[in-house]
């Protein structure tokens, strides 16, 4: 929304504070104000500016979203809240030409921000960069709210935080590994082992790492194989057709159809647990790697594969 209102240059630089809302993580500041709560609080952890004013249809829906980002983040980012009718001339030196506006400062300047209601998923990925660049910052609760994000289906949101994390450690093995499933899972493979290659050497072993190199090798290898439904047609026509069922359980594993990839493959072990030196038992091992050892299909994969093994 332009910000073209008409504003009060009396009020402007009214006396008094900037106005606590119960804290001081969320707070009502004024141009009188804005040297101290804003610029000179920056320099301990960083402040979103929330620029806005009454008659903005947008902000009074965008503003709630930020409070509430902002006090998850328990203190390590303040909200300063701006009313630009009645202190405009902040706004007329940062040269904003609509509302809403954010800015986040750090260490003084502005560094970030965007213009218009944003969703929640891109105001927390914003907050969560904020949280982790900042001396207080906690990397392993920015991680696991990159792992949210990746795990509720929000890869541009989860792609950001993850990107943040490594901006501050370079070698964060869970945050590599993020990283490359949220671009694996956008669909770039090539961006994926990319990612991947940052990691040392000695990480190989690692089992998120792992997880995603696993999952590259079964996105590749199944990007050859052809339609599931031409898989599935030679399994029907010959159920003793191994390969064909090897490949339909690849396949499937990346269509995200695990159980059934699961199916496919313990039936080859059930009918001969030698075929292609082991090869079933080894594709399922790759799945289990790739999906992670939590997984539901993973433990009842394992549990099927034993009771075939060790029956």
């Amino acid at each position: 929304m332009l910000l073209n209102q008409p504003a009060n240059p009396a009020q402007d630089g009214a006396n008094g504070t900037a106005s606590s809302a119960g804290d001081d993580v969320v707070i009502d500041v004024t141009t009188r104000s804005f040297m101290k709560d804003v610029v000179e609080e920056s320099r301990k952890r960083p402040v979103l500016v929330d620029f806005w004013a009454p008659w903005c249809g947008p902000c009074k829906q965008l503003t709630p979203i930020i409070e509430k980002v902002v006090r998850a983040a328990k203190g390590k980012v303040r909200l300063a809240k701006m009313n630009t009718d009645e202190h405009p001339s902040v706004a007329q030196q940062l040269g904003i030409q609509s509302l809403p506006t954010v800015y986040a400062f750090v260490n003084g300047q502005p560094v970030d921000g965007f213009m218009g209601a944003q969703p929640e998923s891109q105001v927390q990925a914003l907050v969560d960069r904020l949280a982790a660049s900042s001396q207080g910052g906690d990397i392993a609760e920015v991680v696991a709210s990159g792992e949210a994000a990746l795990a509720e289906g929000d890869l541009v949101g989860a792609a950001e935080i993850f990107a943040a994390v490594l901006a501050e450690e370079p070698a964060n093995l869970k945050a590599i590994a993020g990283l490359a499933r949220s671009q694996l899972l956008a669909g770039s493979a090539e961006q994926a082992k990319a990612t991947l290659a940052l990691a040392p050497e000695t990480a190989a072993s690692d089992a998120g790492i792992a997880a995603v190199r696993a999952a590259i090798e079964l996105e590749e290898a199944a990007a050859a194989l052809g339609d599931v439904r031409e898989l599935e047609a030679r399994v029907a026509a010959n159920p003793l057709d191994h390969q064909a069922r090897f490949d339909l359980a690849v396949a499937l594993a990346a269509h995200d159809k695990r159980e059934e990839a699961v199916d496919q493959l313990i039936a080859i072990v059930r009918k001969d647990r030698n075929w292609n030196d082991d090869g079933a038992r080894k594709q399922l091992v790759q799945f289990f790697e790739a999906w992670g050892p939590t997984d539901e299909h993973t433990v009842a994969g394992r549990r099927r594969l034993s009771s075939i093994l060790f029956a």
